[in-house]
């Protein structure tokens, strides 16, 4: 449901619109428009000048997508601090970590759009027995794969693609976790060993030297995959995907 809407704000408007509405952090908030956005963290960045949608989500993650592309240009997993003020008549948007270090700044010269949206917490649609359920299962129960192991982020977008489930085990290492619904193959593990890559250049840029595991969970694996996990110091985890009697319903629309 449309909780809020503003067209083409001020940057006062749009500063008192997005302080609003992300104190409460019970709603998705979105602006759309011509801005700058500029990176500190990893490695500084500044975007040029162009069209961007900006998407905060209620557990206070980021994306700034540009026009073209499935992936955002720049994205926050996770915010410790996010606010709005108005500098050089403009609203600045600020979006904060303190591990790692990072902060985004988007600059919005002329907003166009900017909404509050109340999203529905119904469970979406899930075919049974698909990778989706049992990334979702693993990733409420990750004791499955490992005891003590903690989940940081779902689908985490790395320079090789996406990582299943982002981890961190008992002893303080980061895990990246790879899943399979069938018998994982050896592409199932050159993947995962560029995710681990992915992530120790990640680390390696903000000067961390935290050990990085790979751990391939499927029901079952091929022989020469294991051989091939065994000789890239990976590791295997045996789960299920788990069956479901009935598939939930697709709602009629994501807002109530």
């Amino acid at each position: 449901m449309l909780r809020d809407q503003l067209l083409t704000p001020t940057p006062a408007d749009l500063t008192v619109f997005l302080n609003r509405h992300l104190r409460t952090r019970d709603c998705l908030v979105q602006v759309a428009g011509l801005a700058e956005v500029v990176y500190h963290g990893r490695a500084a960045s500044t975007a040029d000048v162009g069209a961007y949608l900006l998407l905060i989500k209620p557990d206070g993650s980021v994306q700034v997508h540009a026009p073209k592309g499935v992936k955002p240009m720049n994205w926050q997993p996770k915010t410790d601090e996010i606010t709005a003020f108005v500098e050089d008549d403009r609203c600045v948007l600020a979006a904060a970590r303190r591990s790692p270090q990072e902060l985004v700044r988007v600059i919005w010269l002329e907003p166009q759009v900017a909404q509050a949206l109340e999203i529905s917490e119904r469970g979406g649609f899930m075919l049974s027995g698909s990778e989706k359920q049992l990334q979702e299962l693993l990733a409420r129960q990750p004791e499955l794969i490992e005891p003590g192991l903690r989940v940081l982020s779902r689908e985490l977008p790395v320079s090789s693609g996406g990582i299943d489930l982002y981890a961190q085990d008992a002893q303080g290492r980061y895990v990246v976790v790879e899943l399979k619904r069938g018998k994982a193959t050896q592409d199932a593990v050159s993947q995962l060993a560029r995710y681990v890559r992915s992530v120790e250049d990640m680390l390696l840029r903000t000067r961390q030297t935290v050990e990085v595991r790979g751990i391939l969970a499927a029901p079952e694996i091929t022989a020469p995959a294991r051989l091939e996990l065994e000789a890239r110091n990976l590791e295997f985890v045996v789960v299920q995907v788990p069956q479901s009697s009935a598939v939930p319903s697709i709602p009629d629309s994501l807002f109530d």
